[in-house]
């Protein structure tokens, strides 16, 4: 039976995670996008393209480790430090890269195409990052997996996709703004790294927890953003019934009194 997708609840196990996990989430995208936001204020012209790298090198880096802290939770606890998670997506950087590039570039080109094919493209290749991390798949194969999980929920998934989109953008429009009024190399430095580092964890979630309502996990996070597994009903208070008592002895018959 296929799985069907809930933006609600795609949502809400976003920001379980996110308010679950935000010490390991937000520490981590700041010392990264902290990195990025300091190249991307003083390199001018030509020499920005070294901070449009290093911004994607983090984003991978960051998209990958938070794919691998959802799968990590999924049993309802974190087993591994940030570190460890880092360390898990170094195999899998290059792939990363090359799915990303292909799904950045085949978007911008369907985009050009009336609009629509990006659109579609979009949607299909959602999870194809979260694909790579977890399952070890080529390139190839990781964007005909994501077409695959996310067929039957094309509307759900672009729903999901165009959210985080908003809220991602709503959220960096407004620091940015303030950064911009307040003036100043350094300002526009703190507010841009200051918005990298609450959205980042945002979309990284929504593509993480896509893959893994996509694929069935039938998890449901807890209020520790960690994922329990789905058992069946059971009744608040209710404990086994007591094993029935031995038989008693027979002492054969006996009369009434």
């Amino acid at each position: 039976m296929q799985t069907r997708v809930s933006v609600g609840s795609v949502f809400s196990r976003v920001f379980g995670i996110y308010g679950g996990q935000a010490s390991t989430l937000i520490p981590v995208a700041f010392a990264l996008f902290l990195v990025v936001g300091i190249l991307q204020g003083l390199l001018p012209g030509i020499l920005g393209l070294i901070a449009a790298l290093a911004s994607v090198v983090a984003s991978l880096f960051y998209t990958g480790m938070v794919v691998k802290l959802v799968e990590d939770v999924e049993d309802g606890r974190r087993d591994h430090t940030a570190g460890e998670l880092m360390k898990s997506v170094t195999p899998v950087v290059v792939p990363l890269f090359i799915a990303g590039l292909i799904v950045g570039v085949g978007v911008a080109i369907g985009l050009l195409l009336l609009i629509i094919p990006g659109l579609i493209l979009l949607t299909i290749w959602a999870v194809v990052g979260p694909v790579v991390v977890v399952e070890r798949a080529g390139v190839t194969d990781a964007l005909g997996r994501s077409r695959a999980l996310v067929k039957g929920n094309g509307g759900s998934v672009f729903l999901v996709i165009l959210v985080s989109f908003l809220i991602t953008t709503v959220v960096s429009a407004v620091l940015g703004a303030i950064g911009a009024a307040i003036g100043g190399v350094v300002v526009r430095i703190i507010f841009s790294v200051l918005a990298n580092t609450l959205t980042a964890p945002i979309a990284a979630l929504v593509g993480a927890v896509l893959y893994f309502t996509l694929r069935g996990s039938g998890g449901i996070a807890d209020a520790s953003g960690g994922v329990a597994p789905a058992t069946g009903p059971e009744v608040p208070g209710s404990t086994p019934p007591p094993p029935p008592p031995p038989p008693a002895a027979s002492g054969g018959p006996q009369s009434p009194a």
